[in-house]
């Protein structure tokens, strides 16, 4: 029997006749409609031929379409057909139908989308944090830190701290511009004592009134305990370490087991985003003052303290900060007055956490400038989400060229056109921010961990949501707007007739968006690559000590000070480490500093101020220290208790030519210069060494026992060894200690923080790129697939084709390098202007994150372009 052929076969009309009779007409006609017009169409195919039939059929469905718009209006419908409910319903499910039926498109659309919301998201909460700091507190506003500008040798230097005098002059002569003024210690772990239960926790000392500055939210007690003159406040988190779920009040406890303290109050545990988040207790600041006997021992020369201030309500803040200026140099002789000029000025807690940065007595910024550096890589890390959505969408733009051409023949306005295509934005938009949302979720404790951060989703707060409705609205627009303009300005004649073309300048606007895509993602390469060769220059550097083997224990009790030669001796017995020393500071840090040294030719004019460190013998053996000139302190030498060791920045600093032997009067003696060392950086590690002078500790004020381990045992054993004796000894103080290596990894820890994040966000950004560039390297693919089978047929190779289409996309690439290359230099050559210590912008910085970003298109690409290029071109040419 003869098999039929498709000749045999009854022609049908075009199927999108039918789906537009589906989306426009009135329902219960919809079946009788399609039935009258098919059957005319068959009768015309037989009498006037099949071009003809089509041709009425086309004009048969525009006229019961626009038949089937008047008689809804003449039912009452005021509104433009697209306008009502029921074609709202319609345009979603148009939009929802293209989104299935292109699924490969639609999958790297949202995608997309997805992940530029995600990134968007997790940057604007980390940003929201930063700028939300110290708000926790209700006189946010008015709350401020006194700080004072002194001049030293032509140089303004701004000091956070100052005189525990201070508060009470402010009170006495300026009080009517304040609420309050407190004197605080600092912020620092202290010994906390119940019984024989004995815990470090973070705390401070301060006047009694900083309770009601501060917002405490008082579970127990009153915030008017700190009155009584031995008290103490607990947050909440302390209380339950020490007495579980019992009441603490009336509890006695110790600090430091010397000052005994009864708990009058418990408080929440203050916010993370708080520059008291680990305030875990506070004491009366009084209750410091006599334990230390500080009243016979400071004056306005010695700024170890906090001034915190709240002006009064009808006070302003500048007002106030000018009123003061002069109220330190009213107090000190009129020669230091003279020599150092202090001034003070207010500094608001709204300014604390982003502007701390000062040169010269100036504010210089501070973490604002990465709050800005993170809003702007979020903006254009979803602006790149958004180009995705743009370009495909346009690319895409045949597919629906005759759907544009129905919609205008049968009345559609442009705007109902334009509405058509929002609404499908805002669907991906509204799928894309759902995904989003549980990304963030997903990935906020990891990107917690990372930025050091305890952000959490508000789920049930209304401002939330509202948020994110309104930032999902606002990115479905952005993304929206370029193809819901293109695709509507179609001439519907020239779609209908089949002589539209695209034209040359039509993938003009796509090549752009792609520039700009690969433009941002080779800036922000280029920028993590500067920030993690800046962050190892620093960790590299010469510091002129060893700190393998070494690790610090803090010195919290007096008992651990009087008891120290004896626990250093049998530690030493154990031969687990080879050197035991003292010091006023830890090993990667200095805390003090002083002025009016004497030397020979010296400048009389001249406002001195160097580092001082008090040490004990074997310091410079613990640490490894390089003695460049004379020698290092000895016990041999009982002169050695007035002599001093200079670093190179001091020598230099003094103009001293011979400075071994020279004598220089400091702290009303005279020492003698025995050793000179190399420069050691101990202070910040994108700075210069500070003039730094060590002496043999007289004054008792060393805090830190500094430990070296011997080489050839595991610091394991040498721990516990260490702490066994240190337990021994010393039974009531925990044993805590901190290695070298770790205190000095503080140093980079914010800038080395800040380069992790920018290496995940720069990633994200080329994945974003990426997805862009498949899908339109998938979309060139298709259209040129005929193309590609007659190329192959005349006798093209795989490489041939993979050259033919990935050749473009590694031009746009190519301009988006030589874009961003100047760009990233003027961007990264300013920030690196911050360092002292720098790095160099080399070429090769520039030329390695160029040839991965071209690394990655030609991989990107490749894929579909060997997938084209290995088809069958035998089913590409069958139709023609």
């Amino acid at each position: 029997m003869k098999k039929a052929s498709n000749l045999d076969q009854p022609p049908t009309p075009p199927k999108w006749g039918d789906k537009l009779i589906e989306w426009f007409c009135d329902p219960h006609l919809q079946e009788e409609v399609i039935g009258d017009l098919h059957e005319r169409f068959h009768l015309r195919t037989k009498n006037r031929g099949i071009d003809k039939a089509k041709n009425l059929y086309i004009r048969e469905v525009i006229s019961y379409i626009r038949l089937s718009t008047i008689t809804q209006k003449a039912a009452g419908y005021s509104s433009p057909l697209f306008l009502h409910p029921d074609m709202i319903r319609n345009y979603l499910t148009i939009a929802y139908r293209n989104l299935i039926r292109n699924k490969g498109y639609s999958l790297i659309n949202i995608g997309g989308f997805a992940v530029g919301m995600a990134v968007a998201m997790l940057i604007g909460l980390w940003v929201w944090d930063e700028t939300s700091y110290n708000k926790y507190h209700r006189n946010y506003h008015r709350i401020a830190q006194v700080l004072q500008n002194q001049t030293f040798d032509g140089e303004v230097r701004t000091w956070w701290s100052q005189a525990m005098q201070l508060a009470p002059e402010l009170r006495s002569n300026y009080g009517d511009n304040f609420t309050y003024v407190i004197t605080a210690s600092w912020t620092n772990d202290r010994l906390l004592s119940v019984g024989d239960k004995v815990l470090t926790k973070s705390g401070n000392f301060m006047e009694p009134q900083i309770s009601h500055m501060l917002t405490l939210h008082m579970l127990e007690g009153t915030r008017e305990g700190l009155k009584e003159p031995n008290s103490i406040l607990l947050s909440e988190s302390v209380a339950k370490a020490f007495f579980g779920d019992a009441s603490p009040l009336g509890q006695l406890m110790k600090i430091d087991h010397r000052m005994d303290v009864k708990v009058t109050g418990v408080y929440e545990d203050l916010p993370a985003n708080s520059d008291f988040a680990n305030l875990g207790f506070i004491a009366p600041f009084d209750l410091l003052v006599r334990s230390d006997d500080l009243e016979q021992k400071v004056g306005w020369g010695n700024s170890w303290f906090q001034t915190l201030v709240q002006i009064a309500d009808n006070a302003d803040m500048d007002k106030v900060s000018a009123i003061i200026k002069n109220a330190k140099k009213k107090k000190v002789t009129a020669e230091e007055g003279a020599r150092f000029k202090p001034e003070l000025f207010l500094h608001p807690m709204s300014r604390w956490h982003l502007y701390s940065d000062f040169e010269n007595g100036k504010n210089a910024g501070g973490r604002i400038e990465y709050v800005w550096l993170f809003g702007i890589v979020g903006m254009f890390v979803l602006l790149l989400a958004c180009i995705n959505f743009m370009n495909l969408s346009t690319a895409r733009s045949e597919k629906r060229a005759k759907e544009v051409g129905i919609r205008k023949t049968i009345g559609s306005l442009r705007s109902q056109l334009i509405s058509q295509f929002m609404s499908e934005s805002l669907l991906v938009a509204l799928v894309a921010f759902t995904l989003a949302v549980v990304l963030v979720w997903l990935l906020l404790p990891a990107f917690n961990e990372v930025a050091d951060k305890k952000i959490a989703i508000a789920w049930t707060a209304p401002s939330f949501w509202m948020a994110g409705i309104g930032f999902t609205c606002f990115t479905g627009f952005l993304a929206g707007s370029y193809p819901a303009l293109y695709l509507s300005a179609f001439n519907p004649v020239k779609v209908l007739k089949g002589t539209f073309q695209m034209g040359r300048l039509a993938t003009l606007p796509r090549k752009v968006l792609v520039v700009v895509q690969f433009t941002v993602s080779v800036t922000l390469i280029v920028g993590t690559v500067v920030v993690y060769k800046q962050i190892e220059f620093a960790k590299n550097r010469p510091v002129g000590y060893s700190r393998d083997g070494v690790f610090s224990i803090s010195i919290k009790t007096d008992e651990v000070r009087k008891n120290f030669t004896a626990f250093r001796n049998n530690l030493l017995q154990t031969g687990t480490i080879v050197a035991i020393s003292q010091s006023e500071s830890p090993v990667t840090n200095t805390w003090i500093t002083n002025s009016g040294f004497v030397w020979k030719g010296k400048d009389p004019n001249m406002q001195d101020e160097v580092v001082t460190m008090g040490i004990t013998h074997d310091f410079g053996k613990t640490i490894s220290w390089k003695i460049r000139e004379g020698r290092d302190f000895s016990t041999a030498f009982a002169t050695d208790s007035s002599g001093f060791i200079l670093n190179e920045a001091a020598v230099k600093y003094m103009g001293l030519q011979q400075p071994i032997g020279e004598v220089v009067k400091a702290f009303g003696r005279e020492y003698t210069i025995i050793g000179v060392v190399n420069d050691m950086v101990m202070q910040s590690i994108y700075e210069p060494v500070r003039p730094t002078v060590f002496y043999i500790d007289s004054f008792n004020r060393v805090g830190f026992i500094n430990v070296k381990i011997h080489p050839q045992v595991s610091p394991k054993e040498a721990l516990e060894k260490s702490e066994a004796t240190f337990k021994k000894h010393f039974p009531a103080t925990p044993f805590e200690y901190k290695f070298a290596d770790e205190d000095f990894a503080a140093k980079y820890q914010a800038e080395e923080r800040i380069g992790k994040l920018a290496a995940v966000f720069a990633t994200l950004a080329i994945f974003i790129s990426c997805l862009g560039l498949f899908g339109l390297a998938s979309f060139t693919a298709e259209q040129r697939t005929k193309e590609i089978g007659i190329r192959k047929v005349l006798g093209a190779s795989v490489l041939n084709v993979w050259g033919l289409l990935s050749r473009e996309f590694v031009l746009l690439v190519c301009i988006a390098f030589l874009t961003a290359a100047p760009i990233a230099y003027y961007f990264l050559s300013g920030w690196l202007q911050n360092y002292t210590y720098r790095i160099s912008l080399s070429w090769w910085i520039f030329a390695l994150s160029g040839a991965g970003a071209l690394l990655v298109t030609l991989l990107t690409v490749s894929f579909q372009a060997i997938k084209a290029a290995l088809a069958n071109p035998v089913k590409s040419l069958r139709n023609e």
